[in-house]
C-alpha cells in the first residue's frame, strides 16, 4: 500500500484537494479597458462642451441680464408695451396660496393673481420675511421686470424672489471650471486606457482619480465662494484653480510613484 505524505495537496486519504488560492489577478481584459477608455473620452467632450457653453453663454447671459437689471427705471404711469417690458412696474397683486416646505426637497412659493403683469406663480429662496406671514386673500404689492416678479413687499418687508437677477458670476465661473478640469482629468484617464489597456495604473479612479476628483470639487468651490465673498472678479476663480488643482495632481501623482516604488523596494 502506497501511502501520501500528508504535507502533498492530496492529503492523507479521500480525493485531491484543490491547490491554494493565491489571490485574485490583477489583469483585466484590455477590450474591457478600451472600452472603459472610450466611455471617459466621450464624458470628457460632453465635459468640455458644457464648460464652454457655461463660458460663452450662460456666464455672458447671467452678467447683462444683472447689469440690465441695475439700470432699468421705474415704469411711467401708463407705459407702451415696448417700454413696460424693461422697466421696473409696480403693481398689486392678490395673494391665492403659498406653499412653504422645509427641509431636504423644500419649496417655498406663492400663487398671485390680479395684476395687469406678472401673475402666477413666484418662487423663493428661503421663506423669510414676507413669504411665510402670507395669506390667501392678502393684498401685497410687487415689482415686475421682463414678464417676472422680481420682488414682493407687505406691511414695509421686502422679499427677492429667484428670479430676480444676482451678481454673482463667481459661482458660475467655477462650475465652468470645474466642468473644465473633469474634462481635462477625463481624457486623460481614457486616453491612457486606449494606448495602455494592460497597464494604466495609476491613472484609475481608486488610487489617483478619486482624490483628485474630491480636490477639484473642493478648490472650485472655495475659490468661488471666497471670491464672491471678496466682490473680486470672477476671471480669478479660474485664474486660480486651474494652477491649484495641476499642481495637486502633480502631487498625487509623485506621492503614487514614490509609494508604488517603495512597496517594489
Amino acid at each position: 500500500m502506497t501511502i501520501t505524505p500528508a504535507n502533498t495537496p492530496h492529503g492523507t486519504d479521500g480525493p485531491p484537494l484543490p491547490p491554494p488560492r493565491t489571490g485574485r489577478t490583477a489583469h483585466r481584459s484590455p477590450g474591457r479597458a478600451r472600452l472603459t477608455g472610450i466611455a471617459l473620452i466621450a464624458l470628457a467632450a460632453i465635459s468640455a462642451l458644457s464648460c464652454y457653453v457655461t463660458f460663452a453663454a450662460w456666464l455672458p447671459a447671467d452678467i447683462k441680464r444683472y447689469r440690465d437689471y441695475v439700470a432699468a427705471q421705474p415704469c411711467p404711469a401708463h407705459p407702451r408695451p415696448e417700454v413696460a417690458h424693461d422697466c421696473l412696474r409696480t403693481v398689486s397683486f392678490t395673494v391665492e396660496n403659498t406653499e412653504v416646505r422645509g427641509g431636504r426637497n423644500g419649496s417655498y412659493k406663492a400663487t398671485l393673481s390680479g395684476a395687469p403683469a406678472g401673475n402666477g406663480e413666484a418662487v423663493f429662496g428661503d421663506p423669510d420675511p414676507v413669504l411665510e406671514t402670507l395669506e390667501p386673500g392678502d393684498r401685497i404689492t410687487g415689482t415686475v421686470w421682463r414678464g417676472r416678479v422680481m420682488t414682493i413687499s407687505k406691511a414695509g418687508a421686502e422679499q427677492t424672489t429667484s428670479d430676480a437677477p444676482r451678481d454673482e458670476p463667481q459661482m458660475t465661473a467655477a462650475l465652468g471650471t470645474f466642468l473644465g478640469l473633469l474634462a481635462a482629468m477625463t481624457l486623460l484617464f481614457g486616453t491612457v486606457r486606449l494606448t495602455s489597456p494592460r497597464s494604466h495604473a495609476p491613472f484609475t479612479w481608486r488610487p489617483y482619480g478619486r482624490p483628485l476628483l474630491i480636490a477639484m470639487a473642493i478648490t472650485c468651490a472655495a475659490v468661488g465662494f471666497l471670491t464672491l465673498l471678496l466682490g473680486l472678479p470672477w476671471w480669478l476663480v479660474p485664474a486660480i484653480s486651474a494652477p491649484a488643482v495641476g499642481y495637486t495632481g502633480w502631487a498625487f501623482y509623485r506621492y503614487r510613484r514614490q509609494t508604488d516604488a517603495a512597496q517594489a523596494a
